[in-house]
């Protein structure tokens, strides 16, 4: 079965720089050091994954200070690799205002990205905020889909006031309003969204533009509701990413198997929903 992998993080030097600060607390949150990869090690962990991979950037240079893992960088490490990395999300801080708006548009044109993916716990920011609607406007006009964490993270976990971010700016309702106020966004949430699976699940539902992928989190500790929504009424939503290098593959893979999904859910869950939503 092809397996499409929505939510891969490069996993090198630039993505371990880019988050600055919050290192420290992703080493806790996981229980293991948080230490950069060489690219091609990356490449072979997803070449023994047998996952085609979509790599995501990272920028919250605005908060953190710190130099963002580009779009530049990982267009070019998906062009490098093309054999297994399918397509790259990009990323632009969104607090740069007018910045941001021009950055996205150029990136997006001139490197062929999938969309742009925005953490907003990190980055400091509610995506419902209407002084960030300039930069909506102009992604919806390019029809650029955007990927949009929903829930807690580990970023800052722990941490004296969690290094400053507020966890309600991941909140669905931020995603509902933003899919309300422009039809025509294709929205991808990212992780269950947790401790608001249940707002996630009424927001996927009700929003034919908001799809839903559920990397981050091993699929043992998905609610039993989820789990019923996942091969139900949410089937036609619902799609697969690991947050690499947060879980390992193989134990992703288990634990989706041991939910006991029919064949063709998973079919859709693993590559079908990404084909026909995202054209990848």
């Amino acid at each position: 079965m092809r397996i499409i992998d929505l939510h891969c993080y490069p996993n090198t030097e630039p993505l371990i720089r880019s988050q600055g600060p919050y290192v420290e607390a992703l080493s806790r949150y996981w229980k293991r050091n948080w230490v950069a990869k060489q690219e091609d090690e990356v490449v072979e962990d997803f070449k023994a994954a047998g996952v085609s991979a979509v790599l995501v950037a990272f920028d919250i240079e605005s908060v953190a200070g710190t130099e963002p893992c580009s779009n530049e960088y990982v267009a070019g490490f998906r062009d490098r690799h093309k054999d297994v990395i399918l397509q790259a999300w990009g990323a632009v801080d969104p607090l740069k205002g007018e910045a941001a708006v021009s950055q996205a548009k150029s990136a997006f044109i001139d490197h062929g990205l999938l969309g742009f993916h925005f953490h907003p716990i990190m980055g400091h920011y509610s995506v419902d905020d209407r002084a960030l609607y300039p930069l909506w406007e102009t992604l919806a006009s390019l029809k650029c889909p955007v990927m949009i964490d929903a829930g807690t993270t580990g970023m800052g976990a722990g941490l004296p006031g969690g290094l400053g971010a507020k966890i309600h700016h991941a909140h669905p309702r931020a995603i509902d309003t933003l899919a309300a106020d422009f039809p025509s966004l294709t929205i991808i949430a990212a992780h269950p969204g947790w401790p608001w699976i249940d707002e996630m699940t009424a927001v996927a539902l009700h929003k034919g533009n908001v799809s839903w992928e559920l990397s981050g989190w091993a699929p043992k500790y998905f609610p039993e509701s989820l789990r019923k929504d996942i091969a139900g009424r949410l089937r036609n939503k619902i799609m697969f990413g690991s947050d690499y290098p947060s879980i390992p593959h193989q134990r992703l893979f288990k634990e989706w198997a041991d939910l006991g999904l029919a064949d063709d859910v998973m079919e859709q869950i693993f590559h079908g929903n990404a084909e026909r939503i995202l054209g990848v």
